[in-house]
């Protein structure tokens, strides 16, 4: 998807809903996608377009999770936000409440400081409330990461700091949320942590979402995202509020 359809949200929309549609007719995936605009603050301040999928499969005790997430923002002088996130979870449950989860994530956030992060994770998951009105998962484990930062270049075009590669050992923890308030609204919230010994990368993302139809709804959406030890000259914490679209596949 080239970026000049995140500057006219209709035409993402339209791309969104052709690709869930497909999707259906091809697995039989449950999940949402959204688009809709946004306002940044931290390492970038001005508006910006977003869109999202989501994706979920249930074999016996098998539990395939995807998503997608980007952002592109840009004002009268070009492009000043451009991120995009890919991650992937499976469970295995050994019982209606426990699970064994393994999986990945990678970002690119070209205004980060930070090329790209990634990370593979595995550990062991519970459903600590499970009804049709509330869910609370938590999650733990071990894992991987991999990150690269850029280059810090003068206005000259020589480079002042040369970008590094590096990996570490982490420990990840999160938790998902959802409480069904009416029969039309509910709050979700996840969290994310992954800890290392060079920096601690915390994210929460926060939403409510209104149901207009029975595929149809608005969510607005705060999301925190804050490293502990970022590049030289970066901010630790980025946050985003969105406005959204959402249609949920079922």
């Amino acid at each position: 998807m080239s970026l000049s359809l995140f500057r006219k949200p209709a035409l993402v929309a339209c791309a969104v809903l052709a690709t869930l549609n497909a999707g259906i007719a091809a697995a039989a995936w449950t999940g949402k996608g959204e688009v809709g605009a946004a306002v940044t603050s931290g390492n970038t301040d001005t508006k910006a377009a977003n869109a999202k999928l989501e994706l979920t499969d249930t074999v016996d005790k098998w539990k395939h999770q995807f998503g997608l997430a980007g952002n592109y923002i840009s004002n009268a002088t070009g492009t000043t936000g451009q991120r995009w996130e890919a991650r992937e979870q499976s469970d295995f449950s050994f019982s209606p409440r426990t699970f064994w989860f393994g999986g990945g994530r990678h970002e690119n956030d070209r205004f980060s400081g930070f090329d790209y992060q990634g990370a593979l994770t595995t550990g062991l998951g519970h459903k600590f409330v499970d009804t049709t009105k509330t869910k609370l998962t938590g999650q733990v484990g071990v894992g991987y990461k991999f990150v690269s930062n850029r280059d810090v270049i003068a206005p000259s075009g020589a480079i002042l700091v040369p970008g590094e590669t590096d990996g570490t050992a982490i420990v990840t923890a999160g938790f998902d949320y959802q409480n069904q308030i009416t029969d039309t609204t509910k709050v979700l919230d996840r969290f994310l942590v992954e800890t290392g010994s060079d920096n601690t990368f915390v994210q929460n993302e926060l939403s409510l979402q209104v149901r207009m139809s029975n595929v149809l709804a608005l969510a607005v959406g705060y999301s925190v995202r804050h490293n502990t030890d970022p590049p030289r000259g970066f901010k630790q914490t980025d946050t985003l509020t969105t406005l959204n679209l959402v249609y949920e596949i079922k």
